[in-house]
């Protein structure tokens, strides 16, 4: 049985939100598109791709996975590659994955049944389709069904952050040691020139969406198998427990609350007692070796 399960919804900005387009001299501006207001006029709208949640709910699941195959160490490269990243579409020297393996790589590894890869030697597609971030402006109002009135413009919507790093390598004992007086073998350390304090400082900035702003986007799953819709289920979970959309995670940036419903759209009704880790703890080694194929 298979079903088709569609999420909608809405994220909210914790912190503020980076998600780099082009770049200007030392500012790195918001992913822009072009968006028709309802009068027809075009303008460029900051809006976050899909494929960077999509990305983000991948590592999720392979870290889910990982927790219970253990197969660390177990898997050829390209194989861990095609799980984590996508994979990459290379020559294979033997047989592409197809026919029985294919199917039984599907059916046991709901990693690969929901997101795809490419591995094998083949594209494998995936179930997941995933919507870009569009954020609540008055220029977008008309597409996500919400009161114009209530949304701020984009120009007003976006601020510039500023960074500064400082090059202290004459500070702290870092000084180049090739650039030390020696006499004897014996290095002069205090014949040093004595700091400045106008050291190179670069200044940087980048454009973000600020804390609070909202944001709303969607996911399917098409023809989906309960284990598929299972681990997909799981995977948003932890993605509502720990939401990070964008770049500059590590200093910050990209944190969501995040609120999405659930609607099945066609096939059979979602059953809360399937367990997609159920077929992989009763055979761990042939879920492995399915993994294998990968390579």
């Amino acid at each position: 049985m298979t079903t088709t399960i569609k999420w909608t919804g809405t994220l909210q900005a914790r912190s503020s939100l980076a998600h780099g387009g082009e770049t200007r001299g030392t500012i790195t501006l918001l992913r822009r598109e072009l968006v028709l207001t309802p009068q027809g006029r075009p303008i460029h709208v900051p809006i976050l791709s899909g494929n960077g949640f999509r990305g983000r709910l991948r590592r999720i699941g392979e870290e889910l996975l990982r927790d219970v195959l253990h197969y660390e160490q177990t898997l050829p490269l390209p194989a861990a590659h095609a799980l984590r990243g996508g994979g990459a579409l290379t020559k294979t020297t033997g047989e592409p994955l197809s026919g029985r393996r294919l199917q039984t790589l599907r059916d046991l590894i709901p990693q690969v049944g929901v997101f795809g890869c490419a591995a094998g030697g083949r594209i494998i597609d995936g179930c997941l389709q995933v919507g870009k971030i569009v954020p609540h402006f008055a220029e977008t109002a008309h597409l996500l069904d919400v009161d114009p009135a209530l949304q701020l413009p984009v120009f007003d919507s976006t601020q510039l952050e500023t960074y500064i790093r400082q090059d202290d390598s004459n500070h702290h004992a870092f000084t180049d040691v090739h650039r030390v007086p020696v006499v004897d073998g014996v290095p002069q350390v205090d014949q040093l020139p004595e700091p400045t304090g106008t050291e190179q400082l670069m200044c940087y900035r980048i454009e973000t969406l600020p804390a609070g702003t909202t944001l709303s986007t969607w996911l399917r799953a098409d023809r989906a198998t309960l284990t598929e819709i299972s681990f997909l289920t799981e995977i948003l979970e932890v993605f509502g427990r720990d939401g990070r959309i964008g770049g500059r995670a590590a200093i910050g940036h990209g944190q969501v609350a995040t609120a999405l419903t659930p609607t099945v759209l066609a096939g059979a009704p979602v059953d809360p007692d399937v367990d997609w880790r159920t077929p992989l703890l009763a055979d761990p080694e042939a879920a492995i070796t399915a993994l294998q194929a990968l390579a």
